[in-house]
C-alpha cells in the first residue's frame, strides 16, 4: 500500500501549483512525470480509458486522502523533509516572469517551468525548494509562501 501511496503523494505535493499555474484542470498522470517514468512504470500500456480512469482517481486521492497521509505517515514525512532545500536567490531579484532563472546564494540554478509572473518587492529572498516523488521541484518563497514549478540547470 505505501508503495502505491508515494507516488500518488506526489501529485498531491505537485497539483496545487499545477493547477494554479497552467490551464486550471488537472494535467494527468502523463504530464507530471518524465517521458522515462511513465514507460517504467507500464503506463504506456494502459488504454486512453484506463489513463482516464487512473487520472479521475488521482484527482480524489489528492483532495481526500493525500493530506492525510501526509500528515499520519511517518515514513512520508521523512521522505518529504529530506527532499527540502532551502537558499536565497541572488540579487537582484524582483520576481519571475515565465522563463526565469533563479541563482542561489548555495551555488545551484534553477529555472523556471511553467507560465506565470510574479512581482516580488522585498530584500531578502529565502527560498524552500521541495521535489515530489515524481521528481518534480516546487520553489516557494518563505515569507509570503508565493510557489512556482522549477528544474534545476546547476
Amino acid at each position: 500500500m505505501k508503495m502505491l501511496a508515494y507516488p500518488l503523494l506526489c501529485v498531491a505535493l505537485a497539483s496545487p501549483s499545477l493547477l494554479a499555474e497552467e490551464s486550471g484542470t488537472f494535467p494527468g498522470i502523463k504530464a507530471l512525470m518524465s517521458p522515462g517514468e511513465y514507460q517504467a512504470a507500464g503506463l504506456d500500456k494502459l488504454s486512453p480509458a484506463e489513463l482516464e480512469a487512473l487520472d479521475r482517481f488521482l484527482i480524489r486521492y489528492t483532495a481526500e486522502d493525500a493530506v492525510a497521509l501526509i500528515a499520519s505517515d511517518e515514513e512520508v514525512q521523512k521522505a518529504a523533509q529530506e527532499q527540502v532545500i532551502t537558499s536565497v536567490i541572488q540579487q537582484p531579484f524582483r520576481g519571475w516572469s515565465g522563463d526565469t532563472i533563479f541563482a542561489l546564494e548555495n551555488g545551484q540554478v534553477w529555472k523556471q517551468r511553467y507560465a506565470g509572473k510574479y512581482r516580488y518587492t522585498g530584500s531578502h529572498p529565502e527560498v524552500r525548494i521541495t521535489q515530489n516523488f515524481m521528481g518534480f521541484f516546487r520553489m516557494e518563497l518563505i515569507e509570503n509562501g508565493k510557489t512556482i514549478q522549477v528544474k534545476r540547470l546547476k
